[in-house]
């Protein structure tokens, strides 16, 4: 028997017809993101004790060698200021993270890898990119590239719509 809970995809695979092709393709691609999501959030906990949002920011301040505001971090892990406030404090407080004022404004936070979050978080990054590989295993080279080009036109066809609606 399978123990997996009814996913809002496989509801509407249940009656196809009432359900337009465009709706069946966002349960799918929502389905497919929060299998992985939920693997991934797993597998930190389990093997690191680490959460994603933690992962998430270390490996956004992995591209900055010379930091970050938190708004930077924000913007780029699109979330609010106030969750990125919460997972700095935690990260200072474990040793991963330095915290220091900005030097044109002491008001703004800038924020940086220790050298133990640097090897930290890189020696997650190689693992996790080992995961992923595993969960993406059953697609060869052409059906990845193929998948590539065609979730670029659907973020295309979303960022047109978005736009479109923008001025409204």
């Amino acid at each position: 028997m399978n123990d997996l809970p009814l996913d809002a995809e496989t509801k509407a695979l249940e009656a196809p017809g009432d359900h337009k092709a465009e709706l069946r393709l966002w349960l799918r691609l929502l389905t497919c993101t929060t299998m992985v999501e939920a693997e991934i959030r797993r597998r930190l906990r389990d093997g690191f004790d680490f959460t994603l949002p933690r992962f998430d920011l270390l490996a956004q301040l992995d591209k900055a060698p010379d930091g970050m505001t938190l708004g930077e971090v924000s913007k780029r892990m699109m979330v609010s200021n106030g969750n990125v406030t919460h997972v700095v404090e935690k990260l200072v407080a474990s040793g991963h993270l330095d915290r220091r004022p900005a030097p044109n404004d002491r008001r703004v936070q800038i924020i940086s890898l220790t050298e133990r979050g640097r090897a930290e978080f890189r020696a997650m990054a190689k693992v996790h990119e080992a995961w992923i590989a595993e969960m993406f295993a059953g697609l060869d080279q052409a059906e990845i590239a193929g998948l590539m080009d065609l979730l670029g036109k659907t973020k295309a066809s979303v960022q047109r719509a978005r736009d479109k609606t923008a001025g409204d």
